[in-house]
């Protein structure tokens, strides 16, 4: 699934072709990638300008207007989600939007867990999301941490503790920080805390410079695959020496996800 970085990869290479224009038309190929009525939402969008494009957590917000009315378009990519600038529409092609001037966004989703929601207010499941992580202040995170007892991988994938989190980016942050992913949140210290924060802003803002990680079928808008899986240190390297200590790296299951540590760097 495509994580904060490659979300807003994507949102930062769509953006200075999307923001300012109008919505002309929008096709749903398989009517199921629209949350509520396809032909409802095809009519809604029509005619509405787009001014801005953002970032929720792993969530694209186009923000729009049409006839002094503020609304939104919320897309989660999901698992296997593309939204291509100038696609050529194919078998896996779930949604198209066309836009003034000839720009069109082509969404590919081979799963078919892509969805598209129209909405005049954010969606109450991202209004629940929690902050985001390279917004928070290593306070607040500290502050967070110290009042939950689960453990660190399953509460660092929790949307609801921050949002856009993932299972790449949490082992990597984890190992940066040292810290194992069993261990208990309320059990770090301040210090450690700060280390996990600094951990995780150094993380993410390193994968969205590399255009995110491309393992299975992630690209950005323009078809670019990312190359953060170059710089991986944990995620993935199952057997492989630590490149710290050369131990070699561990695989363990913790909230039903792969998780990936090296047993000396990061003990319990």
């Amino acid at each position: 699934m495509p994580e904060l970085p490659e979300v807003e990869t994507i949102r930062r290479t769509l953006a200075p072709h999307v923001e300012g224009r109008d919505i002309e038309a929008v096709l749903f190929h398989w009517r199921r990638t629209c949350v509520g009525d396809a032909e409802e939402t095809a009519a809604r969008l029509a005619g509405q300008r787009i001014h801005r494009l953002e970032r929720h957590g792993k969530y694209l917000v186009f923000r729009l207007s049409k006839s002094g009315r503020d609304s939104m378009l919320t897309i989660h990519l999901r698992m296997t989600g593309n939204l291509l600038l100038n696609g050529e529409p194919g078998p896996y092609t779930r949604a198209q939007m066309f836009l003034d001037g000839g720009p069109r966004l082509v969404f590919h989703d081979i799963r078919k867990f892509g969805r598209w929601q129209w909405s005049e207010a954010l969606p109450p499941r991202l209004s629940e999301l929690g902050p985001e992580p390279l917004e928070i202040s290593p306070e607040d995170f500290a502050a967070r941490l110290s009042s939950r007892a689960m453990r660190l991988k399953a509460l660092l994938l929790n949307q609801e503790f921050v949002r856009g989190l993932g299972n790449i980016y949490a082992d990597e942050a984890l190992f940066r920080a040292r810290l194992h992913p069993q261990r208990s949140a309320r059990t770090v210290s301040a210090r450690k805390a700060r280390d996990l924060h600094s951990a995780i802003q150094s993380v993410l803002s390193d994968a969205i410079a590399a255009g995110g990680t491309s393992i299975n079928n992630y690209v950005d808008s323009k078809g670019s695959q990312g190359y953060f899986q170059l710089q991986t240190q944990a995620y993935g390297k199952t057997g492989k020496p630590c490149s710290r200590c050369a131990t070699p790296l561990r695989r363990i299951l913790v909230a039903q996800r792969s998780t990936h540590f090296c047993p000396r760097c990061q003990r319990r």
